[in-house]
């Protein structure tokens, strides 16, 4: 085996004195075991479930308000029967992910899908709500008034962050098995005899990324700013008065607002600001900005975003609404939205990426 997928180098540049950080950077000798943990926990959830256990968190029978889920008509003895079933033969994958040949090969194939289900499927428009609605809630506090924010999140919400999580943990853990198997770097996937050309390539079309990311929620930003200064953009007047009534029109407008400060945000990923942090900005002023403060949250966002747009998109195809189209076809633009800032995520974390302390200094040129 080349010794860059070797979990110990030794010839590495010594790691960060802190703690976590020195954790966090060897990620792909932890990962395996914290997906088979998670893995474990979840199956076994599934097999209480599946025994009549309480808190089966898909259906509308125990979930009233999982009218966009796509699993709204499961039943906790069949759901639950599944999720032991796939969770035990995840962890059968797992446990022999390092043997060669068609075992590793159904061992990637389970693992992505594993990880496509976690992320796409499950999680419905409600975990995008309760992301987007924090900077708001949270002004709105601090202003006297309350959207009675934590009480959105019903163990069915937190239980697609959890999902999300695990979807994570399968995608890092199968494509750190997807390097070994193609004798690669398990840290940055570098191929041993090969010169690194991606940083140039991902400086190109990443730009194109980052700034379809920025614009993509324009359309959404401006219907709702116009409702909250009363022009019935897209929408019947009858329409925008129920906003007003409700205080609905101030909350879109905030999330408005969010949208604007996510596209601020965005564009550090191709500006130097991105990489190194201004002079004037608190404790941190002039040091280098961590890749992952970057890449973790907007990839975060970015499964939020396609997610919900391809629901919003079928709901669509459905109902057909193009009364208020103010109301309903800037939600259209949010799989781009999200497909684009994931690829400028990806791009930044190429670009960032330098030189790796595992394989560098091993046997790479």
């Amino acid at each position: 085996m080349n010794k860059a997928n070797s979990t110990t180098i030794t010839s590495a540049a010594p790691a960060p004195s802190q703690p976590m950080v020195r954790w966090w950077r060897r990620w792909p000798e932890w990962i395996h075991y914290a997906t088979m943990a998670w893995t474990f926990v979840y199956g076994a959830l599934g097999l209480f479930w599946a025994l009549g256990g309480s808190g089966f968190p898909f259906g509308l029978l125990g979930d009233p308000t999982a009218d966009h889920s796509l699993f709204r008509q499961a039943v906790p003895a069949m759901g639950g029967t599944l999720i032991a079933c796939f969770s035990f033969i995840g962890m059968i994958a797992l446990i022999f992910s390092n043997r060669r040949g068609a075992v590793r090969v159904i061992r990637l194939l389970y693992g992505w899908s594993a990880a496509a289900i976690l992320c796409f499927a499950i999680p419905d428009p409600r975990a995008l709500m309760g992301v987007a609605y924090a900077p708001v809630s949270l002004i709105a506090f601090l202003s006297g008034q309350s959207l009675h924010y934590l009480a959105f999140f019903t163990w069915p919400v937190v239980h697609q962050y959890i999902c999300l999580l695990g979807g994570l943990l399968w995608a890092a853990s199968t494509l750190t098995c997807y390097r070994q198997m193609h004798n690669a770097c398990s840290y940055c996937g570098r191929k041993e005899g090969r010169t690194d050309h991606r940083i140039s390539s991902a400086a190109r079309w990443g730009t194109w990324a980052t700034y379809a990311a920025i614009l993509a929620p324009a359309y959404y930003d401006m219907t709702r700013i116009a409702w909250l200064l009363g022009i019935p953009f897209g929408i019947s007047r009858e329409m925008l008065h129920d906003l007003q009534v409700s205080g609905a029109d101030w909350a879109g407008a905030g999330l408005a607002l969010v949208s604007m400060g996510g596209a601020y945000l965005t564009h550090g990923l191709i500006r130097p600001w991105g990489e190194v942090f201004p002079r004037w900005f608190p404790l941190c002023g002039g040091r280098r900005v961590p890749p992952l403060l970057a890449v973790v949250p907007a990839g975060f966002v970015a499964i939020l975003l396609t997610v919900t747009g391809i629901q919003v998109i079928f709901e669509f195809m459905w109902s057909g609404d193009f009364e208020n189209w103010g109301g309903t076809t800037p939600l259209l633009l949010l799989p781009l939205w999200g497909i684009a800032l994931g690829a400028a995520a990806i791009s930044y974390y190429k670009r960032r990426q330098g030189n790796c302390r595992h394989c560098s200094e091993a046997d790479l040129p």
